[in-house]
């Protein structure tokens, strides 16, 4: 990550604490657990409390924004996944792509042997319930949405929107249940809240935009440049620092104040939304460790 100074990132609303105990009181409810998460973020955008408050469940992890993704980053983290014992698929919930991929993956593999226990038992016609969980504006809503094939859960660019569980019934006797987006108490890692905050995952209100900007331009120069060329038309030298590039950004966009100055706050807003957009191309913003 760029050095650039920035705060310490807290973000920990009420609702979220909330949200964890609504997880254990109904964890017993459900069958197993389906995780979504950031494509471009895996780790960061995974709840580390995840795995103890959904202790004892099958999961199944749904790597959303896909096409946003760089695709061979995505096999990694699926390879990554698989070594540890845990299904994972690529969806992109705006356009559908990979859901139909999901239900065979919980029914084959995520919970194959509850299903051939069923059915040794006669309970063939016996529903599936899923708890859904994620992050604040990791794409919850518009995952039950595809599924259900309707506009049951409240979908809304904005973190933290969903603040109490509902069931969903959706195809084949499957029954989603979604709960309000939860992030933690504190961010050990500040690169992943980071890479949260470049994502759109944490409210902008609480960040220094320019900051932000040049820190996201920095990581992108290093292993993306040729989406920043394409893109906005600049070239890409090594000493370019976030903010000399968030400089060329601007001046190339015609992004000009009084006097001759860049407008970098205007150009830092750019940048963001178009990333967040998809126009700087498919970007990854970590990778396994080991990898």
């Amino acid at each position: 990550m760029d050095n650039t100074e920035m705060k310490n990132i807290q973000w920990f609303p009420g609702h979220m604490a909330k949200t964890r105990r609504l997880i254990k009181s109904n964890l017993a409810l459900v069958d197993a657990v389906a995780e979504i998460l950031d494509a471009r973020t895996p780790m960061s955008s995974s709840n580390p409390e995840m795995d103890s408050l959904t202790s004892g469940k099958p999961r199944i992890i749904l790597l959303n924004k896909c096409d946003l993704a760089d695709e061979k980053a995505t096999q990694i983290w699926i390879n990554y996944y698989n070594r540890k014992g845990i299904t994972a698929i690529p969806i992109d919930c705006k356009s559908g792509k990979g859901l139909k991929s999901f239900l065979p993956a919980v029914k084959n593999k995520v919970l194959k042997e509850l299903m051939e226990k069923r059915r040794s038992n006669g309970m063939v016609g016996a529903a599936i319930r899923l708890m859904v969980v994620g992050i604040p504006n990791v794409g919850k809503s518009s995952f039950i949405n595809k599924m259900a094939g309707s506009k049951r859960a409240k979908v809304e660019d904005r973190p933290g929107v969903t603040r109490t569980k509902q069931w969903v019934k959706v195809e084949n006797g499957v029954e989603l249940l979604d709960m309000p987006g939860v992030l933690w108490p504190k961010f050990e890692d500040q690169d992943a809240a980071v890479r949260l905050a470049f994502t759109g995952a944490i409210s902008d209100s609480i960040l220094d935009i320019e900051t932000l900007a040049m820190k996201l331009l920095s990581y992108i120069s290093e292993f993306y440049p040729a989406s920043l060329t394409e893109r906005y038309k600049i070239e890409i030298d090594g000493g370019d620092t976030g903010v000399t590039i968030l400089e060329k950004i601007g001046k190339r966009r015609g992004m000009m104040i009084s006097g001759g100055e860049i407008n970098t706050e205007r150009a830092a807003i750019t940048v963001i939304d178009e990333f967040r957009g998809g126009k700087l191309g498919r970007i990854t913003l970590e990778l396994p460790e080991k990898d």
